[in-house]
């Protein structure tokens, strides 16, 4: 009987880590909206369609943008704006990167 006392309370401790973690990586469109206006929209337009060589973003699906902003990030060089964006992409915070590319897919 000991055993499945344990086994429950590990399964327990297990499935609670798991939604707390899935807690701190949940998109927050509003968030993401915030800062998008703050740092992104100069560039690439209210509506992240892009403006002169600032490329569209909308339309790419969010794990696509948090792919690029998070390799902007690591300094990864990704073509000619790439001066521009890795300062910028520097800034953001783990959560910053998730909650703009859900905001910019919503804008589908």
């Amino acid at each position: 009987m000991k055993h499945y006392s344990l086994v429950a309370a590990v399964l327990t401790a297990i499935a609670f880590a798991s939604s707390a973690e899935a807690e701190d990586t949940d998109p927050n469109v509003e968030a993401g909206k915030t800062v998008y206006k703050k740092d992104c929209r100069g560039c690439h337009g209210p509506t992240a369609k892009g403006l002169a060589s600032f490329p569209k973003l909308v339309g790419h699906p969010a794990d696509y943008l948090v792919d690029k902003l998070t390799r902007y990030r690591a300094g990864e060089r990704l073509g000619p704006n790439t001066p521009l964006m890795a300062p910028r992409a520097q800034k953001l915070s783990d959560d910053d990167i998730v909650n703009i590319a859900h905001f910019i897919a919503s804008l589908n």
